[in-house]
């Protein structure tokens, strides 16, 4: 098999599940609706550029059906919690700093910075100067106990224990989880953790949600130093009581302990 027919089956390949992801995500065949549209699109460019189809010209469309709109999406919790640990991060400059589990955007910023050891259940394969990436569970971090200064664990507990991720099934992981995070700060150590808060429930098996007094609860050598909210219509609340977020359905809870 010659690379131009090689090069034809893959762009090929990549044209099926291009197309797939378009008519299938987020909502399936909802993007449909927009194909009209996109077809006038393609044929006008065609025109306005003044340039001929060439023989793989339709396996090399990408179509993006549903990005046409008025703002930005975005997900409140894991845009407001990656800004609420960099700003906490950039105030206290730790020489080094552990995180286990967070989103991967933010840890990759974050290394920008400050000297970042990431931690998964499932590792991180990437390589970038100031970060490191390590294989480990929650439940049995690879660190000794009272050594990390400064250390994070954002929108991870909550899933502990509920197998969604192909961890073993523990009613008790999340509790698990925040002692194991606790073993392995120092005294004088800072620890950012979020997760969900409002009404608590079990929502299996995807998370849990807390009362933030239970977190607070789950951290007894830990003293608590501020706490951040997103509110349930996605509004970062800064700063606020823990009496803020006891009544909402599905927030986010920001919490930054020290370890006394």
């Amino acid at each position: 098999m010659n690379n131009k027919k090689i090069d034809r089956i893959t762009n090929f390949k990549t044209c099926c599940i291009a197309w797939l992801r378009a008519l299938l995500y987020p909502i399936p065949f909802y993007a449909l609706i927009y194909l009209p549209r996109y077809f006038y699109d393609y044929f006008k460019f065609l025109a306005l550029e003044r340039i001929k189809l060439v023989p793989n010209g339709l396996l090399d469309m990408h179509p993006c059906l549903s990005d046409r709109l008025p703002g930005t999406p975005f997900d409140p919790h894991y845009f407001f919690q990656g800004a609420w640990l960099a700003r906490k991060i950039s105030l206290n400059i730790p020489t080094d700093h552990v995180d286990v589990g967070s989103s991967v955007m933010a840890i990759s910023v974050l290394s920008g910075f400050v000297n970042t050891t990431f931690i998964d259940f499932r590792p991180l394969q990437v390589t970038l100067p100031g970060l490191v990436c390590r294989p480990g569970d929650i439940l049995d971090l690879p660190l000794e106990s009272e050594t990390i200064q400064s250390l994070s664990c954002l929108h991870v507990i909550e899933h502990i224990g509920l197998g969604r991720y192909g961890d073993p099934l523990d009613p008790l992981g999340s509790l698990k989880a925040a002692r194991e995070l606790q073993r392995a700060l120092k005294t004088g150590g800072s620890l950012y953790i979020s997760t969900p808060v409002g009404k608590e429930r079990v929502c299996f098996n995807a998370h849990r949600v807390f009362a933030p007094d239970t977190i607070c609860e789950w951290f007894p050598n830990l003293k608590l130093i501020s706490f951040s909210c997103v509110d349930d219509q996605g509004n970062f609340h800064d700063n606020v009581c823990l009496e803020f977020a006891k009544k909402l359905q599905y927030g986010c809870g920001m919490f930054y302990f020290l370890k006394t």
